[in-house]
């Protein structure tokens, strides 16, 4: 792997917006390690038109550096440019700084006699990623490099474009405060850790803010900025990818900053995959789950939560004892005993109806490192809480063994809740008591025309109360409580 070093600029149509493609554009060869902040640079040596907006970004790539180039200059092409002139105006361009610490033959593109020791505008971005890197004809670093040019006109700009015209902050006809306006949907590409691991997800978010009634809305378009702006954030860290409730946190309290709102939340459900072995036959298999992050922010800070969606299958209890029932006398009819019929019974499994089911679970605590929440842990509490574990792939023995260990596991939908929270509680044990805990199941029906649903929700304190005193506290804490998106109910008495 080559580590390069690039810079990223354009002066015509929407900069910040051709930059950003060109970085998506650029993540099929290579990995997106850092990026700068954005630096508005005035054109240097007679090139034409307005003012250059330039980032710097270090990337890792398989490809050799003719052939890098060659990708860099398709990307330019692919996003617009056309006047190869080097006093041209661009839509686009993309510097190859260096490569293995190594300067970068600029090739036919470039004015010879401009190098990087005496290009402020690549310089200044690229000491904000990479200031201790030394750049090899010079011998100092990129720090000392930038300190030493000349920088009058180069401008640090937000990740946004800014007009005068601002008609979300006038006053509505109709002065009423509003509880949740945003966007839903955004469909965004991230980076996260699962189990230790960078794992690439499409993520889809949903960010809201409250509105007050003298405001006639929201800024619909800083919301994509900002989840631009978080993960290019999250890529310029050098410590190991974000969680996705860290990232959903991020967002939350710049939207808080970014919209003047009293809160705000973000939401976000992003599919990943577990690698698994079926039961007897062993293939290996990729089963897909979906994680979820969900983060509130408000003057008083931010609280988050992580949780993940698992499908399973039940086996149903009622049909269950009615079929035994039935059998347990059809067996005494045909000269059975009645300790020898219950006998065969509790041998082979008894035949139910089934559906496939699809469980979530979802935590939040503070003051616990967020390690202690696994994904992969929270899937097996969902998944063990079920009458049996599901599989893409099954063999004919698997599918035998799933359906054997549901028919002698039978669970109602009520019974599969229950299990994943007394599950949370034991895996979690060391968990305060102000920790949140919510658990749902919808079971897909094959015999009704409806769906089987069950939901619970509560502090770890008051499920704890529950199991030690058999005590009913019947208003527990919901998620919008323990998040502070509404103040919980008061009970007295």
């Amino acid at each position: 792997m080559h580590t390069v070093y690039i810079g990223v600029g354009a002066n015509l149509g929407e900069r910040q917006s051709t930059i950003l493609t060109a970085l998506q554009r650029l993540r099929p060869q290579a990995h997106v390690e850092a990026v700068s902040s954005y630096y508005e640079t005035p054109p240097a040596n007679g090139v034409a038109g307005p003012a250059f907006l330039n980032i710097a970004a270090k990337l890792t790539t398989a490809l050799e550096p003719a052939a890098f180039e060659r990708f860099v200059r398709s990307v330019e092409t692919a996003i617009g440019r056309q006047a190869r002139s080097p006093l041209a105006a661009r839509p686009i361009d993309i510097d190859i700084l260096l490569v293995d610490d190594q300067i970068a033959d600029y090739g036919s593109f470039e004015v010879p006699h401009l190098y990087l020791a005496t290009r402020a505008f690549n310089l200044v971005p690229l000491a904000e990623i990479a200031p201790g890197v030394v750049e090899p004809r010079s011998g100092k670093t990129i720090a000392e490099l930038a300190a030493a040019v000349d920088r009058s006109g180069i401008v640090p700009k937000a990740r946004a474009v800014h007009f005068v015209a601002n008609r979300q902050e006038e006053a509505p006809e109709v002065r009423l405060s509003l509880n949740r306006v945003g966007v839903s949907s955004v469909k965004h590409i991230i980076r996260l850790n699962v189990g230790g691991t960078e794992r690439v997800f499409h993520g889809d978010f949903t960010m809201v803010a409250d509105l007050a009634p003298d405001k006639a809305g929201v800024h619909m378009s800083r919301f994509s900025e900002l989840l631009e702006a978080a993960t290019l954030d999250v890529l310029g860290r050098s410590d190991k990818p974000a969680r996705i409730e860290a990232l959903t946190e991020q967002i939350a309290r710049e939207i808080v900053g970014s919209q003047g709102a009293l809160r705000a939340d973000v939401r976000v459900r992003a599919e990943f995959g577990l690698e698994r072995w079926t039961p007897v036959s062993g293939k290996r298999t990729e089963e897909t789950y979906t994680l979820i992050g969900i983060a509130h922010a408000d003057a008083h800070g931010t609280r988050r939560v992580v949780g993940v969606e698992a499908e399973g299958m039940t086996a149903c209890p009622c049909a269950q004892s009615m079929v035994r029932e039935h059998a347990t006398r059809e067996l005494m009819e045909a000269g059975f005993s009645s300790a020898d019929a219950a006998r065969a019974l509790d041998a082979l499994p008894v035949a139910t109806h089934n559906q496939r089911g699809r469980g979530a679970l979802y935590i939040g605590v503070e003051g616990v490192p967020a390690d202690d929440v696994r994904a992969e842990d929270l899937v097996e509490i969902v998944e063990s809480s079920m009458s049996s574990e599901t599989y893409d792939l099954l063999k004919r023995p698997d599918e035998f063994f799933i359906v054997n260990k549901a028919h002698h596991n039978p669970k109602f939908v009520e019974d599969v809740v229950r299990g994943i929270l007394a599950r949370a509680l034991d895996v979690y044990g060391d968990f305060p008591d102000s920790a949140y805990v919510g658990a749902s199941q919808v079971n897909y029906e094959s015999i009704h025309k409806h769906d089987a649903f069950a939901e619970a929700f509560g502090l770890f304190g008051e499920f704890r109360r529950e199991l030690r005193e058999g005590a009913h506290v019947d208003v527990k804490t919901d998620l919008a409580g323990w998040l502070g998106t509404r103040p919980s109910p008061v009970v007295t008495g």
